[in-house]
């Protein structure tokens, strides 16, 4: 009998044993990878509060909606239930009290008359920022709110004052009469770093003190506002609005202020406001009440590569010029329509919506410089910095010019005539033509007959004749910039001409 099965079943019991202690050994060691967050929340969570807000709606004095009585709801019932109105609570029996048969008897109220009763109209979270009550929030938490009403994690109620608003940046601060408050440890946005551990501290569906986490996704996330966002995947839903966005040392970062979603819920992509930029906001909104801006008096637009190329950019970035206000700072400055502004007061502009930030957060009265591209050189700009103020758009004259003469089309599929003299003045212009009729290049690029061309390439057009010169010397293998105003705006339309002219 040989013992070769057991030495067998021994070592593959050994085996499995080994393998059951390193399995083992690598889930330890990966549960203690993982972070964990209780110390975190402790520390953080007495400090958020829930944000909810009401307004006053007026309603007849038996409850019903304004406009509608009792012989109105008692049709309503009788058509589609088939049964009598059912007794409301408010209303007196007939023959008991107050004067008999359903009358007021000593009430001060006219039949029907109106109450003015709080509503509940949305749900929030905020940030306790001082000892002494000031909270900080979304604007659009407190958006029309009459009454706002905010409850700390001891389940205690306080009516806010609203501080400030800045529907700009999405940021609110209201106050409470409160003492020895806890609150957050502000942190620097600065230094997020994409990958890292978040938190998420809210009332999502108004479901109080709730903690989600995730990480950062994305820094500097462009979506259309003035500031630009942290993306997180942390789960963010309706009611975690104006909540903290926390890292790991239990510093605030952000505040949870957008999601992207299809369905109204979390679909894995949520935004936070960075609390760098909305510090500077509260502590305007604090101080004044309001937040005070500079501004250059500009309309600008992005600079594509193709605009770039044309240009002799070396990258497409900065901002393009495609209006300038009458009178304002960077009319004053010198800027003209075309211009791409490359840098303010030595700090690149990267991109378009870089620059609005940039003077936002300049003092009005500040002198400053801004570089600009024109026509291949750059250049530096001396400007005195505006307080924002309400947006003005200058009208053109629109007087009608005679019919134009119609014109041979060129390399770039365009007529043109001269802008006669009174339009030139009314439009404040030096030269230029319109356009009489488009085709090819120009049709595709989306010019239309009205427009008026001011330069092309670096060459600025005075006339219909000089414009047909410049034109017929064009190279069909380059992209050509051609600057075009329609209406009060401005911009550069690349155009690749025609080979063999028109």
């Amino acid at each position: 009998m040989t013992n070769f099965p057991v030495r067998n079943f021994f070592a593959a019991a050994l085996v499995a044993m080994c393998l059951s202690l390193t399995s083992h050994t690598a889930s330890a060691t990966n549960a203690a990878n993982l972070p964990d967050f209780t110390d975190l929340v402790d520390k953080v969570g007495p400090a958020v509060v829930n944000i909810r807000t009401t307004t006053r709606v007026s309603t007849s004095k038996n409850g019903l909606p304004p406009g509608m009585d009792d012989n109105d709801m008692s049709e309503f019932f009788r058509r589609f239930f088939g049964i009598p109105m059912p007794q409301s609570p408010q209303q007196t029996p007939p023959g008991n009290g107050n004067g008999g048969n359903g009358g007021n008897g000593g009430s001060d109220s006219p039949d029907n008359g109106g109450n003015d009763t709080e509503q509940n109209t949305g749900v929030g979270s905020g940030f306790i920022l001082s000892a002494d009550g000031y909270v900080m929030t979304n604007a659009h938490v407190i958006d029309d709110a009459d009454s706002i009403y905010v409850t700390l994690t001891d389940k205690r109620e306080f009516k806010a004052k609203l501080i400030g608003v800045d529907d700009r940046t999405d940021v609110a601060v209201v106050k409470i009469q409160a003492e020895n408050l806890p609150v957050v440890t502000i942190g620097d946005s600065n230094k997020v770093r994409v990958g890292e551990w978040v938190v998420a501290i809210g009332s999502p569906f108004g479901l109080e003190n709730t903690v989600t986490a995730g990480i950062v996704s994305a820094k500097g996330r462009e979506t259309g506002d003035y500031l630009p966002f942290i993306q997180t995947d942390v789960a963010v839903n309706p009611g975690n609005s104006g909540g903290p966005l926390i890292n790991m040392q239990g510093e605030v970062i952000g505040i949870n202020s957008q999601i992207y979603s299809r369905t109204g819920g979390f679909m894995g992509i949520s935004f936070a406001i960075p609390i760098d930029e909305a510090m500077r906001v509260a502590n305007q909104l604090e101080t004044t009440g309001k937040v005070t801006r500079g501004r250059i008096a500009v309309a600008i637009g992005e600079v594509t590569k193709d605009v770039a190329d044309s240009l002799g950019l070396p990258k497409a970035e900065g901002a393009l010029v495609s209006s300038v206000e009458q009178g304002g700072p960077a009319d004053k400055a010198g800027v003209q329509p075309g211009d791409i502004i490359l840098k303010f007061n030595g700090q690149p502009v990267d991109t378009a919506t870089d620059l609005p930030r940039m003077v936002g957060d300049t003092k009005p009265g500040t002198k400053a410089t801004i570089t600009v591209w024109r026509k291949g050189q750059t250049r530096d700009l001396p400007i005195t910095i505006a307080e924002t103020q309400t947006d003005k758009t200058a009208k053109a004259d629109e007087k009608k010019a005679p019919p134009p003469k119609p014109r041979a089309l060129n390399s770039l599929g365009i007529a043109v005539t001269d802008v006669p003299a009174d339009q030139q003045k009314s439009l404040k212009l030096h030269g230029g033509v319109q356009i009489d009729q488009v085709d090819g290049p120009a049709a595709r690029a989306g010019l239309q007959k009205g427009d008026i061309i001011l330069r092309v390439g670096d060459t600025d057009i005075t006339s219909a004749k000089q414009f047909d010169e410049v034109t017929a010397h064009l190279d069909s293998s380059k992209m050509t910039a051609i600057l075009v105003r329609r209406g009060d705006n401005t911009q550069f339309v690349p155009l690749r001409p025609r080979a063999g002219g028109k």
